[in-house]
């Protein structure tokens, strides 16, 4: 997803008032970013709390600024400075995170991006997470005040088509409730679930927009009599589930069954791949599927 990142930041942000700096990141991917920018392209070096302190001064200055590393190291590390230098005078800084969740693997747990969505919501962040590939241009085009871009793998199914942007989208059409993904994990459930007769599986949506929790009306009637489920890789605490479960109640919409999968930490105490890690979690494609079919017998 990062090359998409990549081309959508030339084609939607290459503008004399946008900066890119990094963290000295983003090899093998952000080059033609660099060409395009010029002296608006600022590698910050491993000094991420600096970086976002110079995003801070840029976007005081009128400017639009990306801040860009790997998850962990763009939002754990520089906390107060985005919180302070960034949240509090409401600049328009776009803190990008690359290898949301397990993404990074095998690289363990300082790696990974677990509770990234809540710490930057709390924050007063808009939390974007695109599912895809083609969310990429749409999500640039309309970042305008503090803002967290988390960047994963795109993993639809192969030849399909992505319907238009929206906050929320029906990627799958099923007639026994809805499965709704934060992001990536959407492909995921599509990949999982397409293979099964539409009657006994649920509509997958993607959801992109983490503070956009309200569901559209076509949602709501599709969990009346049947299941919700909630998938995403970030822990429960802050993430989706919580945040719509919140809304569900707030606006008395009515629920027949909610079910909540989330990544787990590291229940076996042991790292692997990101495959290995949703394994664990239940998040993966297999597990998906047994949840689903587990919820019509």
């Amino acid at each position: 997803m990062r090359n998409a990142f990549a081309a959508g930041v030339i084609a939607e942000c290459n503008t004399p008032s946008h900066f890119f700096l990094t963290g000295d990141l983003g090899f093998m991917a952000l080059e033609q970013v660099r060409e395009a920018f010029g002296s608006r392209f600022i590698n910050a070096g491993v000094a991420e709390q600096n970086m976002i302190g110079v995003a801070a001064g840029l976007a005081r200055e009128g400017n639009k600024v990306f801040a860009y590393s790997i998850a962990p190291f763009c939002y754990a590390r520089p906390f107060e400075q985005i919180r302070n230098d960034v949240c509090l005078p409401s600049l328009p800084v776009c803190v990008v995170g690359n290898g949301g969740g397990f993404a990074y693997g095998h690289m363990g747990p300082t790696h990974h991006a677990l509770e990234d969505c809540a710490a930057m919501a709390v924050l007063g962040m808009a939390v974007r997470v695109p599912a895809f590939d083609e969310d990429i241009s749409p999500l640039l085009q309309h970042i305008h005040g503090p803002t967290y871009l988390r960047l994963g793998y795109d993993v639809r199914p192969p030849d399909t088509v992505v319907p238009a942007y929206q906050a929320w989208r029906q990627v799958l059409p099923g007639a026994r409730g809805a499965l709704v993904a934060l992001g990536p994990m959407a492909g995921v459930a599509w990949t999982a679930l397409q293979s099964l007769d539409e009657a006994a599986r649920p509509a997958v949506w993607a959801v992109t927009e983490l503070d956009t929790a309200c569901p559209p009306p076509p949602l709501c009637a599709q969990i009346a009599n049947a299941p919700l489920y909630v998938v995403e890789e970030h822990v429960r605490e802050g993430g989706l589930g919580m945040t719509l479960a919140a809304t569900l109640l707030t606006h008395r919409i009515p629920v027949h069954r909610f079910e909540h999968r989330h990544a787990l930490r590291y229940p076996s105490g042991r790292f692997g791949s990101q495959d290995f890690h949703r394994r664990e979690s239940g998040l993966d494609a297999a597990s998906l599927q047994t949840l689903v079919l587990d919820g019509t017998q």
